[in-house]
């Protein structure tokens, strides 16, 4: 009697992983956070655009909200599936000054801030923003 191998395809989708890890409200934390998701990403053809987008998100979530300030904290999470990902980095919020997408204005080419999220729209297929300055806020960047 022989042994017959038989070769097996999945014709299923494979489903969506996610990992999600909180990060100390530090700027000592960016260099770790793109080492997480790069790491997460490594045979992505997007990876590079993503680990830049979210050093982005979260060098905003430090400035910008609560999660910078002493005992702060954020949250970065990356989903994969078969033909995307996506990054999102939740924050801890802020006063209304310090809520809501922050642009550089129009007429200051030399201004210092303001440049993050027009970098990361650019980079990712979709950008969307949830949340309050009470609950915080979740600013996802999505690649197709």
């Amino acid at each position: 009697m022989t042994a017959t191998l038989h070769e097996t395809t999945s014709t299923a989708t494979t489903a969506m992983m996610c990992w999600r890890r909180t990060f100390p409200g530090r700027p000592d934390q960016a260099r770790l956070v793109r080492r997480f998701v790069a790491f997460l990403l490594d045979d992505c053809c997007r990876s590079d655009d993503a680990v830049q987008a979210v050093a982005e998100l979260a060098g905003n979530a430090l400035i910008h909200t609560r999660s910078g300030r002493p005992g702060g904290t954020f949250v970065v999470e990356v989903r994969r599936w078969d033909d995307g990902l996506a990054v999102s980095v939740t924050d801890q919020g802020g006063s209304l000054e310090d809520s809501g997408p922050h642009r550089r204005p129009q007429d200051d080419d030399l201004a210092e801030n303001g440049r993050g999220l027009p970098i990361v729209a650019d980079l990712a297929t979709r950008v969307t923003w949830t949340g309050d300055p009470d609950h915080g806020h979740t600013v996802t960047a999505t690649f197709a």
